[in-house]
């Protein structure tokens, strides 16, 4: 057992030093997740910067990650190295994150690196409202829990620079927007372990994942919307939240949200969205209905290369040595299909929402999977694709 400096704090929640959680799952994670865009309004090329650090206590690693979609570049940082006895400590390689205040304000910094020359930034993130944490993520699947793991989200602008090929860009509130958020539990991390009853044909035909999660910005308050189903489109996890920028007043539950995809030909690529919110109302009276229609600005392919598992030889929480940085680089349209399929999309999205007789634009993120069978847009196998 090993102290750190965080166990001068009185933060324990177990009869253990900080260094070690309430469980041994290897699975159990502790991230942060940052995203950064401009130009969905027009005037200027879309640019949207995801980055993400990890920290996974029982497998002994920390990495992290950046992602830069421009145009049709797709440019990537990533660094994974042993994590040490210092939870605190927020670097890997050139990457690190500043707590600046708690809950409003972080710096997120790449430096300049010989391994990663394409990118690097000084980035501040400042809160334009509270904090909300999101309705737990729990499920179990053929007797073991995949996922327990909660999470908060919150919203703001930034400033700064980011550097592109040698050229910086100023980053500034007026015109720089994006989200942030921390999750921590239980979910897949690390080398894949032995499929062992999933391998069953009659059980791995039927894997899915449906996935939606978006973060809406509409000036004085934040839409959060997350739903997962079964491939039948049973609710898994779901939670529609309005959070004000008025810290003052409590965030707004938004009923059951529902959803109407349609797909570019040929993938499972969102190429438009609507979503609803009914709520019911007093006896007699109707369901109370929002409506806001998603339209998707750029895509970011978060999956590729960043660890999320689909290059079997880099993936969160594996581990890579005492300290491995490395960058990565191809162009948007090079990259595999089958690797656009099998991977969350974050995309930058605009958004109209249209509800009790007033209508608002938004911008933010809106982020889907559809992968393997899901009934109701006719997905069968894993390999469908939408006519």
């Amino acid at each position: 057992m090993t102290l750190s400096p965080l166990d001068d704090y009185p933060v324990h929640q177990i009869a253990e030093t900080i260094r070690h959680v309430g469980t041994s799952d290897r699975n159990f994670y502790d991230r942060y997740y940052f995203n950064c865009h401009a130009g969905v309004d027009g005037g200027t090329e879309p640019l949207f910067l995801i980055i993400g650090l990890g920290q996974y206590p029982n497998l002994g690693v920390c990495d992290g990650f950046a992602v830069l979609r421009r145009g049709d570049d797709h440019i990537v940082f990533r660094a994974s190295r042993a994590l040490g006895d210092d939870r605190m400590d927020l670097s890997v390689g050139p990457l690190r994150i500043e707590i600046i205040e708690g809950l409003h304000r972080l710096r997120v910094v790449l430096d300049p690196s010989p391994e990663a020359p394409d990118l690097s930034f000084d980035l501040t993130f400042e809160s334009d409202g509270p904090a909300n944490l999101e309705a737990r993520h729990f499920h179990r699947q053929l007797e073991r829990v995949t996922f327990d793991t909660q999470r908060f989200v919150q919203t703001g602008t930034w400033s700064g620079s980011l550097t592109v090929d040698g050229d910086v860009i100023p980053v500034t509130p007026e015109t720089w927007r994006g989200n942030r958020d921390r999750s921590w539990g239980v979910r897949p991390v690390g080398e894949a372990e032995p499929p062992g009853r999933k391998a069953d044909p009659s059980i791995a035909g039927s894997q899915n994942f449906f996935w939606i999660y978006s973060i809406m910005q509409f000036g004085d308050f934040t839409v959060v919307t997350v739903v997962q189903e079964d491939q039948q489109g049973r609710r898994i996890l779901e939670d529609a939240t309005r959070v004000w920028a008025d810290r003052s007043r409590e965030p707004e539950w938004l009923g059951r949200p529902d959803h109407q995809l349609t797909f570019i030909s040929g993938t499972r690529e969102v190429k438009s969205g609507t979503l609803y919110f009914r709520r019911p109302g007093a006896p007699g009276e109707s369901d109370h209905i929002l409506e806001i229609t998603c339209e998707p600005i750029l895509p970011n392919y978060i999956g590729v290369g960043t660890g999320y598992g689909l290059e079997q030889d880099w993936r969160h929480g594996m581990w890579q040595g005492e300290l491995v940085v490395q960058g990565l680089r191809e162009k948007v349209s090079d990259i595999e299909p089958w690797k656009k399929m099998l991977c969350p999309v974050d995309n930058l999205a605009r958004f109209t929402l249209v509800g009790d007789g007033v209508t608002r634009t938004g911008t933010g993120l809106f982020e889907v999977a559809v992968i393997g069978p899901h009934q109701r847009y006719g997905f069968t196998g894993i390999g469908d694709v939408a006519p």
